[in-house]
């Protein structure tokens, strides 16, 4: 299994969740992040913001729907067609083991 994260614009992501739902992939966890990429923040005429908002989606899934997830966060996360600075990123790392809490059963 494979583990996703996601840092989008938040203006991003009512479409990706809904995009990722619609192609059987429900199951997200969504997070309010603050944070900066190589560009060390954003100035807006006198202001200069160090940290930017953004929200991260984490979701857990199988290793041969790993493609088809990134690629459908990444057509629906643009804010164009060339994709701009601020857009995001998409860290994938593999799951070595999960546990249904109420259970306790290895969930691979």
């Amino acid at each position: 299994m494979i583990m996703i994260r996601a840092i989008i614009r938040p203006e991003k992501v009512g479409i990706v969740l809904s995009e990722l739902s619609d192609a059987g992939f429900p199951a997200v966890t969504k997070m309010d992040v603050m944070g900066r990429g190589k560009q060390r923040g954003v100035r807006v005429g006198d202001v200069f913001y160090d940290e930017i908002p953004k929200e991260m989606l984490m979701m857990v899934v199988n290793d041969e729907d790993k493609d088809d997830v990134i690629k459908l966060i990444m057509r629906n996360a643009k804010t164009s067609l060339k994709g701009a600075f601020g857009d995001g990123k998409i860290f994938v790392s593999p799951v070595d083991e999960a546990y249904t809490i109420s259970s306790g059963i290895n969930q691979l």
